[in-house]
């Protein structure tokens, strides 16, 4: 028997998502401000995802040459879910896609309040009044750090523009 470890379910999947996404990533960072030089804002960005190209570019060569089981099972693919992908990850997932897309309507504060209430209230499990305790104080945390100290200008949202 052979030391070389086999394919996993969705493994070579996974490794071209990742390596797309670093590529993606490395593109992002790159329009930021180019080569234009070594001190210009897209420095760090483009090391941090020139390094995710390379190790991705490596994990994708390795799963590439490794090994297929012959046959594969339902059982591997429900193995997959519960490891990799279960339920409590795919609802995580389907909230910041959420609060990704209510931003620009209900702005910063009302989305973040929204997504922490639903995320604490989902992960944690306590009762609503600490799950509402926990959510203001992270928000106002959140809203100090970045709006008083650093003024960041937060995104206030279409339908509630002068409100916050």
């Amino acid at each position: 028997m052979s030391n070389v470890p086999s394919e996993r379910p969705a493994e070579l999947v996974f490794a071209i998502i990742i390596s797309v996404f670093s590529v993606v990533a490395f593109w992002q960072a790159y329009e930021i401000s180019g080569f234009s030089s070594a001190h210009s804002a897209g420095v760090f960005p483009m090391l941090a995802a020139g390094t995710m190209v390379l190790s991705s570019f490596v994990i994708l060569c390795q799963t590439a040459r490794a090994p297929v089981p012959r046959h594969r099972t339902v059982n591997e693919l429900r193995l997959f879910f519960r490891r990799v992908l279960p339920l409590r990850q795919l609802v995580m997932l389907g909230l910041m896609v959420a609060y990704l897309f209510s931003m620009p309507w209900l702005g910063f504060i009302v989305s973040s309040g929204i997504f922490l209430l639903i995320s604490f209230s989902y992960l944690w499990g306590k009762s609503l009044l600490v799950t509402l305790s926990v959510t203001a104080i992270s928000l106002a945390s959140i809203y100090f750090i970045f709006r008083v100290v650093f003024q960041v200008v937060l995104p206030q949202g279409e339908w509630l523009r002068g409100l916050f």
